[in-house]
């Protein structure tokens, strides 16, 4: 069974300034707000939308940045 935070978009309230650091994460979950440790491949900005791609022990979350689908005026 995969955690409920998986698969889930939040923000990033501190920044990741590279591969092996750590940054902190805002996911809406559970009809609240919590706060998650973050860890990426890639350095991402505070503020940037990410998509949680994994969850480790210690409430650290893998995350990517989001990349919303196109809507339909985009793919015509």
């Amino acid at each position: 069974m995969s955690d409920p935070v998986v698969g889930l978009t939040g923000t990033l309230t501190s920044p990741i300034r590279g591969a092996g650091m750590l940054g902190e994460v805002l996911v809406a979950i559970r009809g609240g707000t919590e706060l998650y440790i973050a860890r990426a491949v890639e350095a991402i900005p505070a503020g940037t939308t990410v998509l949680v791609i994994g969850v480790n022990p210690g409430r650290i979350v893998d995350v990517v940045p989001w990349i919303p689908p196109p809507t339909p005026a985009e793919t015509i």
